[in-house]
């Protein structure tokens, strides 16, 4: 008897990347956001997210801040603290404060944008074991903004409906991570030429070209190229792949930096 046919649904990476304020995701801010949901089987871009957030206070998050101080009284008004907004950081990113407050929008809304994204670009009928991988160069650093924002929103529970992950020992929940430094350590090791696994390094070892815009969302396309390349090489057999299933996006200029 014939198996019966079932319509074949393709499992997606979020291709993912931060701008913040600084290195440290309890003290600074995030500043911009960028996500490719990309076919794994032929990485097709499947669609896009990208935003500024405009600059906002710290928020108390259950088992991540110190408590604050109890207030003296009722009338005692609550003291806010402002997100870190680093000068060098901002630098890097070529962003500034006059950028977010004009063309920012609220941390809460981004993330309820971003979890509307994400369930617009699920396929229909994935299960939870196909949900889609977070991917990113250096991605558990952003890993530790990801959660700041969605805690900050409130909307740590709707993440896990999206996103594959895990729970570690303590019961905290952890969203499965691909981290192209890792990609490039095992494909490019053996050469004793490469001493560093940053983006724009590894971009120019397996000849992918490179933006020269500086923001989240360029990272992200180079990322994705970057995965791309590395996924044909796997999927060679014998040493020779036309990589004709996967789909990488060419650009016409050079990046000159990339902030890992």
């Amino acid at each position: 008897m014939a198996a019966p046919k079932t319509d074949y649904i393709p499992i997606l990476a979020f291709v993912l990347d931060f701008e913040t304020g600084g290195l440290n995701c309890q003290d600074c801010a995030v500043t911009q956001i960028a996500i490719h949901a990309i076919r794994i089987d032929n990485f097709e871009k499947v669609g896009s997210f990208v935003r500024y957030i405009y600059p906002y206070d710290k928020k108390e998050v259950k088992g991540a801040t110190p408590k604050r101080k109890v207030l003296k009284s009722k009338f005692d008004a609550e003291q806010k603290t402002p997100m870190e907004y680093n000068d060098r950081a901002l630098e890097v990113s070529g962003l500034d404060m006059e950028t977010l407050y004009g063309k920012g929008e609220p941390l809460e809304q981004v993330a309820q944008d971003c979890i509307a994204f994400m369930r617009d670009v699920l396929p229909k009928g994935t299960t939870k074991g196909r949900l889609p991988i977070i991917v990113g160069q250096n991605i558990t650093f952003d890993e530790g903004f990801l959660c700041q924002m969605f805690e900050y929103a409130g909307l740590m529970s709707d993440l896990q409906k999206v996103v594959r992950g895990y729970k570690d020992f303590y019961g905290n929940w952890h969203p499965q991570l691909l981290d192209t430094i890792h990609l490039g350590q095992l494909a490019l090791s053996h050469n004793p030429s490469v001493n560093s696994f940053k983006l724009e390094l590894m971009c120019e070892m397996i000849g992918v070209e490179l933006d020269d815009a500086h923001d989240a969302d360029a990272d992200v396309a180079a990322t994705t190229n970057v995965l791309g390349e590395f996924t044909k090489r796997m999927r060679s057999k014998a040493g020779v792949s036309d990589g004709s299933e996967i789909q990488i996006n060419k650009a016409e200029k050079t990046r000159k930096h990339f902030k890992i």
